[in-house]
């Protein structure tokens, strides 16, 4: 942590009430609606004191009340989004025109009860893009309205939300207004293909905020945290429809894995295959022993490798399918502990998603014998069963970087696939898997 320059106790207010993320928004600068995104499935309610007001007074306190969150259910993909983005750009032109924002100086952290030189230029930067009011500039403590203004920074940038300063958050805040500006623009052109006759249920997953969102009439009903492919395996766009749930799935290996990951796997780690439950088939379907197979050449490649259902599966306890030439899939993972980084890129192109169940209930509702009692008995069975969709739901994975929802907050998220073209080369989204 920095050292504070001035050892002298700060006033600053304390919350109430903290829980993490969402809400609604608008931009304070030339009073445009816009602002971004939202950091988790959960809505922050932050309810700040009453007793302690600083050096701003009450005026101060009713005016910041006015910044609000990310609106937990404004859809990322829906009708609107292309206007509301429009309205965006014509914001942060305005904002480029006036000379942008503030750089902050590089600092190791900062949180609240701070006092620190750079909270001057922290509060300078936080006011231009709408996350602090306008009259809570020059002053150096960090005190609740900074923590909440650094909370909303981060909600829209798709960070973790704890309201402290530290190297990612600061990296973010000092891209330029500029290009974000110019990402802006980039993704109104995929807008404007991707937000028509999305019809009243669906189900969006944006590839580069690694969040996935069941939609119905216009509001996101469910928000699930996802993990994606890694940028030399990325998550391919996508427009389908999902007609069909497994349980307890067996795990096919497709062939790139089998080259990439497996054959290396097994020459470093002979009893790889058997430890993870992986069975190699002939092209008689007949199980053959590890042993039988030459791992230095690609021999393995003309095998079948299929993964027993199980707690231990990769693909979890529950896949969800949808016609595909990639052969990429929604599902469960045993590996619960990816959700909770900033950095979601992790799967060889499929979308591992959190607590995939609920997506599965809302996707079954309405399906015959399948209910939220039937589908729990289903997995607890242990056996493979598959439950196919009465009315197949429209599925859409879209590249989208940067956009305002319908709460009219502007979202960013890292381009990291390098399909912007305002910074590292595209990596192509169609590689087969």
């Amino acid at each position: 942590m920095s050292e504070p320059h001035d050892r002298r106790p700060a006033r600053v207010n304390r919350r109430a009430l903290l829980r993490r993320f969402a809400g609604a928004a608008t931009l304070a600068a030339g009073g445009v609606l816009a602002g971004r995104a939202l950091a988790d499935d959960q809505a922050l309610n932050a309810l700040l004191d009453d007793t302690d007001h600083g050096d701003f007074g009450q005026a101060f306190d009713q005016a910041s009340r006015t910044i609000h969150m990310p609106k937990a259910t404004a859809p990322t993909l829906s009708p609107a989004t292309a206007q509301f983005t429009e309205i965006a750009i014509k914001t942060y032109d305005d904002i480029v025109t006036r000379g942008g924002w503030p750089v902050v100086p590089k600092v190791d952290e900062l949180r609240l009860g701070n006092r620190h030189p750079s909270v001057v230029d922290l509060r300078a930067r936080l006011k231009v893009s709408g996350d602090l009011d306008p009259n809570a500039v020059g002053n150096d403590i960090y005190d609740s309205y900074v923590e909440e203004g650094v909370r909303r920074f981060q909600a829209r940038h798709g960070l973790t939300v704890d309201g402290i300063l530290r190297e990612v958050t600061l990296a973010e805040m000092n891209v330029p207004a500029a290009t974000r500006r110019d990402q802006l623009k980039v993704n109104i052109e995929r807008l404007n293909t991707l937000s028509t006759n999305l019809g009243p249920r669906y189900v969006v997953v944006n590839i580069p905020a690694a969040r996935v969102e069941a939609i119905e009439n216009g509001v996101a009903v469910q928000r699930h945290i996802a993990v994606v492919g890694r940028p030399d395996r990325p998550s391919p766009d996508i427009n389908s429809k999902i007609v069909q749930i497994n349980f307890n799935p067996y795990w096919t290996v497709p062939v790139s894995i089998v080259r990439k990951d497996l054959i290396p796997l097994m020459q470093d780690k002979p009893d790889y295959l058997t430890q993870n439950h992986i069975r190699v088939y002939d092209v008689n379907h007949k199980e053959v022993p590890p042993s039988q197979i030459d791992w230095y050449s690609d021999d393995a490649v003309h095998y079948t490798f299929r993964e027993d259902p199980g707690d231990s599966n990769s693909l979890g306890r529950i896949r969800i399918n949808f016609p595909s030439q990639y052969g990429v899939y929604m599902h469960d993972t045993p590996l619960k502990n990816l959700f909770g980084g900033d950095f979601r890129y992790d799967s060889s192109g499929c979308c591992r998603v959190q607590n995939v169940q609920d997506l599965v209930v809302w996707l079954l509702r309405g399906t015959k014998g399948w209910g939220p009692d039937h589908i729990e008995q289903a997995i607890k069975s242990g056996d493979q069963v598959n439950a196919n969709l009465l009315k197949p739901v429209p599925l859409h994975w879209v590249y989208v970087t940067a956009w305002s929802a319908s709460d009219g907050i502007v979202q960013f998220r890292e381009d990291i696939y390098g399909r912007d073209g305002l910074g590292a080369p595209a990596i192509p989204a169609t590689v087969k898997l």
